[in-house]
């Protein structure tokens, strides 16, 4: 799998939808719906003028993927909306993470986009209290295994996932944005002190740095690189917006270094150019460079992420990329726990396997 992929290239030129054949779009779509982006393309040809010079089968797809988004959007701000009425009370601050920012902000990176979860940030010493409330309020916990328990509160950056009992929607509550057992642990304080308040009282969203970093946190720190073209996607919508504030990029740099996350922005950037050229300047590349890892984890990161990172078909599927997509689970991992800890919750995982219970930490 390389740049030359012609999903990666649509993505980055979405003019040539115009161009491509019947053939091309069979494998087009299955491709975008997998990556969860058909919906992004669908508005992209609309807003390009493209629709009536595609092929007509692929019209009903597209139509269908762009439905399904907006419904998506507006489930989403009705999940914020009760959110609001149920924390308002307790809490001074909410601020609304990834997608549901993205929604709540009207942001560019919204149109198309699909959702699965909704996800906010407060204060560690609010925890018990905005729990406790929303317990009472209709949600509860999906991990009730002790063990599941002690690894998100113990452990974690985030409660254990709750769903709403009558709507059965997922909400993550955060007090910070990795994990605290991990090798970076950025400031939540700093990310609540600059966070940016909505009209809606007491949401926020982080300031357009933060917003960004904590994106490149999420994949190139903690998350699972495999198939998360997504999250890079929308890295390009969040850049192309933000980037036209005077002083976005200087105070990118700046801000990540001050949150710890340099690493992972440098590798966020560094695929970024590879897989869209010219959306970052090159003086920022050079400046980010004092931040890269050294050799060889600089060449062997690039060989498997470019591997892992679009996600491939059941017929596409070939050794390098399953391999590519195991060592970065591992390395995630590795990330987030001490090597002791590590091994002690594999172990407690294989175990419950064993015994035939299921884990999805």
């Amino acid at each position: 799998m390389h740049c030359k992929n012609r999903f990666l290239q649509v993505l980055r030129e979405p003019e040539l939808m115009a161009r491509l054949t019947l053939a091309d779009w069979d494998l087009l779509v299955r491709q975008a719906r997998a990556a969860r982006l058909l919906g992004r393309l669908a508005v992209q040809a609309h807003q390009l003028d493209l629709t009536d010079r595609l092929p007509e089968p692929v019209r009903p797809h597209l139509e269908a993927a762009a439905r399904v988004a907006e419904k998506h959007h507006t489930l989403m701000l009705w999940e914020i909306r009760q959110v609001q009425r149920v924390l308002g009370p307790v809490c001074q601050k909410i601020v609304l993470l990834k997608g549901a920012a993205y929604v709540a902000a009207a942001l560019p990176v919204a149109t198309g986009r699909l959702f699965s979860d909704l996800d906010i940030l407060v204060p560690k010493a609010e925890l018990a209290q905005v729990e406790q409330t929303l317990l009472a309020a209709g949600w509860q916990p999906i991990k009730l295994h002790p063990y599941d328990q002690r690894y998100y509160r113990a452990w974690m950056h985030e409660l254990p996932p709750l769903e709403h009992r009558i709507r059965h929607t997922t909400l993550d509550v955060h007090h910070t944005i990795l994990p605290e057992t991990g090798r970076l642990r950025p400031d939540p304080q700093k990310l609540l002190a600059d966070a940016v308040e909505l009209a809606e009282k007491p949401l926020y969203i982080l300031s357009p740095q933060d917003m960004l970093l904590h994106s490149a946190a999420h994949l190139f720190q903690d998350g699972e690189i495999g198939g998360a073209l997504r999250d890079l996607v929308d890295m390009v919508d969040l850049i192309r917006h933000f980037s036209q504030q005077e002083q976005f990029w200087p105070s990118l740099l700046a801000r990540a270094r001050q949150l710890e996350l340099a690493r992972p922005l440098w590798y966020a950037l560094a695929h970024l150019r590879w897989m869209f050229p010219g959306l970052v300047p090159e003086e920022v590349f050079v400046q980010a460079q004092a931040d890269q890892p050294p050799w060889p984890i600089r060449p062997l990161m690039n060989l498997l992420i470019r591997r892992a990172i679009v996600p491939e078909l059941p017929w596409q599927t070939t050794w390098l990329g399953q391999t590519a997509r195991w060592l970065l689970y591992v390395r995630s991992h590795w990330l987030r726990m001490p090597p002791r800890l590590l091994v002690s919750h594999l172990v407690h995982k294989a175990l419950r396997r064993w015994r035939g219970e299921e884990t999805g930490t």
